[in-house]
């Protein structure tokens, strides 16, 4: 039984959006039963989104807002929004977006799956009401993150996610930059139990998206960051000292050659195999005692959490 549900809702430049957005929450979260709070954490916004968050604070116990200083990203605000509901005793965490796309009658279904088994379940957007270029561009973010991730799923970078609180209190940690697409990654590595329910997707309600091509490139470069995190985080030398082992092989091969060409008579002062089998035996050796001192952290960190 789902007793306290709250719902982080990041914005930015959003007033025209959550006046209609909140309250229809609220009104979902009234008829789901239990103990709901809408939070909306402002992130920096320029517009009226704190006066329309303070109005409507002021009429409904149920929501509140946090204000950021700065703009900091959609992580950075989920990242606040999941602390403030955890420390609430949050059952549940949802996270939506502001812009209205997301639809709140939808919650009963994600929550139904909740309650089945799922620990987090995403609600997946079938049928997009996005432009052409973003459509099509998050169909291949979608396929390239399930194939290198080896996660189920159609469609990660879903602002519309609930989750138990602990799959909320272990993916926080990685709220940062714009690792927050890769939610449902993350708490599938940590062995969570992960799941989609097709949503219905709306226009966007008002104003602009905020989606650019820069964030399709950037992505892979997060999901390449997420990878090495989950493979590497508990055993880095298994990297870092692997690729030094290798590089100091073929270095000492290179050199080992050229030994036999020098007592052979051969001239190898001036010869580029020189140079190359000194940079890969040099850079191999500090690659191996890098692994090990990252292990040696690894170790500490370890023995301070025991």
């Amino acid at each position: 039984m789902i007793k306290n549900t709250w719902v982080v809702v990041p914005a930015l430049n959003e007033a025209d959006n959550l006046v209609v957005v909140v309250p229809r929450i609220l009104s979902e979260l009234v008829m789901l039963g239990g103990e709901g709070h809408v939070l909306v954490v402002d992130d920096g916004s320029t517009d009226k989104t704190r006066e329309v968050m303070d109005d409507l604070a002021d009429r409904h116990e149920a929501v509140e807002v946090i204000s950021l200083g700065r703009n900091l990203g959609k992580a950075s605000a989920l990242r606040r929004g999941f602390e403030r509901a955890l420390a609430e005793d949050a059952d549940v965490v949802v996270m939506m977006d502001a812009d209205g796309q997301d639809d709140p009658a939808e919650l009963p279904l994600l929550l139904a799956r909740l309650e089945d088994g799922a620990d987090l379940v995403t609600g997946a957007r079938t049928v997009r009401h996005d432009r052409f270029i973003k459509r099509h561009t998050s169909k291949l973010y979608n396929a390239t993150t399930a194939r290198l991730s080896g996660t189920p799923g159609r469609d990660f970078n879903s602002g519309f996610k609930v989750m138990r609180a602990d799959v909320a209190r272990h993916v926080s940690p990685m709220l940062y930059g714009e690792l927050h697409r890769y939610l449902t990654v993350v708490a599938h590595w940590l062995g969570f139990r992960v799941a989609e329910v097709s949503v219905q997707h709306h226009e966007r309600l008002h104003g602009r998206t905020k989606y650019g091509l820069a964030r399709f490139w950037r992505g892979f470069v997060d999901l390449v960051t997420v990878r090495f995190l989950m493979s590497y985080e508990s055993r880095p030398s298994h990297l870092f000292s692997g690729i030094g082992l290798v590089s100091l092989a073929l270095g000492g091969l290179a050199l080992a050659y050229l030994l036999v060409e020098r007592v052979s008579g051969a001239a190898v002062g001036g010869r580029p195999l020189l140079i190359a089998g000194v940079v890969l035996a040099l850079g191999g050796l500090q690659l191996v005692l890098f692994g090990l001192l990252a292990e040696l952290h690894v170790y500490s960190r370890q023995r301070e959490r025991a």
